[in-house]
């Protein structure tokens, strides 16, 4: 038996240990966000566990509502009318019960409900988390990464909680985050201070640092983007991509790289460099990714790996959401490649 190596796996930086280091540093913490996170990266675990039993497990079996089940995994439709998978219903439920039995919760937002849940008086905190359970579960039946996104706000002050504690613009947010389950199930967080990646290590069930202070390269060579539907483009995303492939200035053209799962997306801009764009256009005119739970957290990591993240209008993060299920453009990435397409909505607004 080799101790000493034994030894060296006692000494690694795990998310638990990474976020007690974080709390010690607030002397007036009472550790109600390092239990919140604690039981976010359960939720991640369990759910990182189902997806690589797909439908093996009876549990998976029980979560499918619908009248047949053909032990496939897509037997059931989502309260917005989208194909929703067995493992979506599984991963919400997964997720509302880590977050209520936190006793740390007060108002949940989740993708696959179509009302906010309000926690009971009684396991009530004071913590508000928008999350969507399980992001790219179009995916699932082909084996693609896909992942959970979360966001975490605080309530102001002590009243009841209602919808206004979670309409907040994403710059509000105290922590945001993924979990991406694929090759390998990757945590990536930030409570406001750098963004830092952890990696589950199936041998210890433990999350270890394996990307720490992840910062974003300046300027990619990716573009990120789903050209079918380009035809529906509006002029600026158009001639971005345009110049994307076809660069004026002597440069060396973009490469595409689309996947579909926007957690996978945007893990790999992260990463690497590039922009990552979600535009409007005429067939979704305001946009088709969600504000609180894919928007907003992304966003947040973005900037704080010294990225951007541009709506075509705004900064991402200033944007104050009227719905809980309200939907925006996004184009974020790299500082320089974000500025691109800023400078030319910019000049198509002066023509304007």
């Amino acid at each position: 038996m080799d101790h000493a190596a034994d030894a060296h796996r006692t000494d690694l930086m795990t998310i638990t240990r990474y976020v007690l280091n974080e709390q010690s540093r607030h002397p007036e913490s009472r550790g109600d966000f390092t239990i919140l996170l604690n039981h976010i990266v359960l939720g991640c675990k369990f759910v990182c566990s189902a997806v690589n039993k797909a439908c093996g497990s009876s549990k998976t079996h029980r979560s499918c509502r619908g009248d047949k089940c053909s032990g496939k995994l897509s037997t059931c439709v989502s309260i917005k009318g989208e194909e929703q998978k067995k493992l979506d219903v599984l991963s919400n439920e997964v997720f509302i019960k880590a977050l209520v039995s936190s006793g740390r919760t007060c108002i949940l937002v989740s993708e696959e409900d179509e009302e906010a849940t309000i926690v009971e008086p009684s396991r009530r905190g004071r913590y508000c988390v928008v999350f969507d359970p399980l992001d790219g579960s179009s995916n699932i039946d082909c084996g693609v990464s896909i992942g959970t996104i979360f966001g975490i706000y605080m309530m102001k002050d002590d009243h009841e909680p209602n919808l206004d504690d979670v309409l907040q613009p994403g710059k509000n947010m105290l922590a945001a985050g993924y979990c991406m389950y694929g090759s390998s199930c990757t945590l990536v967080l930030s409570t406001g201070a750098g963004v830092n990646g952890f990696t589950l290590d199936p041998s210890l069930g433990e999350f270890i640092l394996t990307h720490p202070d992840i910062k974003i390269p300046k300027k990619g060579k990716i573009y990120s983007v789903n050209e079918g539907n380009a035809k529906n483009w509006d002029g600026p995303t158009a001639k971005y991509v345009e110049k994307c492939k076809y660069p004026k200035d002597g440069s060396s053209a973009k490469s595409l790289r689309y996947i579909g799962s926007m957690v996978a997306d945007v893990h790999r801009t992260l990463l690497y460099g590039g922009i990552f764009l979600y535009p409007a256009d005429k067939k979704s005119p305001s946009g088709k990714l969600r504000v609180l739970y894919e928007v907003f957290p992304m966003s947040f990591l973005m900037e704080q790996a010294g990225g951007q993240a541009f709506t075509g209008k705004q900064r991402a993060l200033d944007l104050v959401p009227k719905k809980i299920h309200e939907r925006s453009p996004i184009f974020l990435g790299s500082y320089d490649d974000v500025e691109e397409i800023k400078a030319l909505y910019a000049a198509e607004e002066k023509k304007e």
